[in-house]
């Protein structure tokens, strides 16, 4: 079996976004925090890749399942910094990433 640069790819995002979820339940990343939201968001490109030059029809159930999971954690990126600046401004203490 011959593996492609796709393959790679899918197979590094899946283990990103399942190292991502295990370490949120083992309390080791914040849910809200950047190193989480990009593992997903990496994680998902990954796939997304490995889905769309891959060999055969697209899945397109799986394809839109990680466009979603990229736009959320995109948001989420950008919520949690735009909570960080203003409790910055605010002089308020945040917790770190």
């Amino acid at each position: 079996m011959t593996f492609y640069w796709h393959d790679w790819a899918g197979y590094l995002g899946v283990a990103l976004v399942l190292l991502a979820f295990l370490l949120l339940q083992a309390h080791k990343l914040r849910g809200n925090g950047l190193v989480y939201q990009l593992m997903n968001v990496l994680g998902a490109i990954g796939v997304i890749l490995s889905l769309s030059f891959g060999q055969g029809p697209i899945n397109w159930p799986a394809f839109l399942m990680q466009l979603a999971w990229i736009v959320i954690g995109v948001f989420g990126i950008v919520h949690s910094s735009r909570a960080r600046r203003e409790a910055r401004e605010a002089g308020r203490k945040i917790a770190p990433w």
